[in-house]
């Protein structure tokens, strides 16, 4: 009997608690999904938004994507507290630094991914966390980039071209009314990156509330274009509800 994928479906996956540790001392907080079985196909790296503002691992896209990518798309999920930064699963050490120490964060997740022989590492960024990727991610590690609302606070055109040079794919997912940068804009302002792919989501805004299900097709995609897309919306097997309690950093 098929189910219906839900906001709080959880599918099977091989689920465990990590901790990260940082150059600079710190311990993170975080979580690495797996297939139930198999190797993944390739890795997600997760940057969530700014914690200042209530992002954390479990804003919604992302613990969606912890959820259902392993079992619907063999992808492994890694996602995990910047410093300061509070969920559910716990408080990461360490206080926000506006994105400047958590280049620490951003590299204790690609070290964490290099050590376990994660394949196929892609990082994914939603709002802040796009920031983080642009600005410290560029590492020979990583095989591109999924940003998700990017506002361009804290990237510079030195960061995009350097992003442009190495060639790497970068795919930026534009909501039509985002608060901080819009599709036309987003288009002039990526220009900088001759390889990038600007995606326009009509009727959708920064924080994808609604049309979640669009932005982990565009990533699947992107990183695992063998997959069929859209994704399934039922699954056929065991599956559990889940509950997430949001904390406020």
């Amino acid at each position: 009997m098929s189910t219906e994928i839900r906001a709080n479906t959880m599918l099977p996956a091989r689920r465990e608690q990590i901790t990260l540790h940082t150059a600079d001392g710190l311990e993170l907080i975080g979580e690495l999904a797996l297939p139930e079985s198999g190797q993944p196909r390739a890795t997600l790296i997760c940057l969530h938004p700014l914690p200042t503002h209530g992002g954390m691992m479990d804003s919604h896209i992302y613990r969606k994507a912890a959820f259902r990518l392993p079992a619907l798309a063999d992808i492994a999920v890694l996602r995990f507290n910047t410093r300061g930064t509070a969920s559910e699963a716990g408080r990461s050490q360490g206080s926000f630094d506006n994105g400047d120490s958590e280049r620490f964060d951003v590299a204790a997740a690609l070290e964490y991914a290099e050590f376990n022989d994660l394949p196929d590492v892609w990082l994914v960024g939603w709002s802040f966390g796009t920031d983080l990727t642009l600005v410290h991610g560029l590492d020979p590690l990583v095989e591109g980039a999924v940003l998700i609302s990017p506002p361009l606070r804290w990237s510079t055109e030195d960061d995009l071209r350097a992003w442009g040079d190495s060639g790497k794919p970068v795919h930026a997912l534009i909501p039509e009314f985002d608060d901080y940068l819009r599709p036309q804009e987003a288009r002039e302002r990526f220009a900088l990156i001759p390889q990038a792919k600007v995606t326009g989501f009509d009727d959708t805004k920064h924080l994808w509330v609604g049309t979640a299900e669009a932005a982990l097709d565009a990533i699947v995609g992107t990183i695992a274009p063998d997959v069929a897309t859209p994704l399934p919306r039922t699954w056929d097997g065991p599956s559990e509800t889940r509950q997430v309690t949001i904390v406020n950093s």
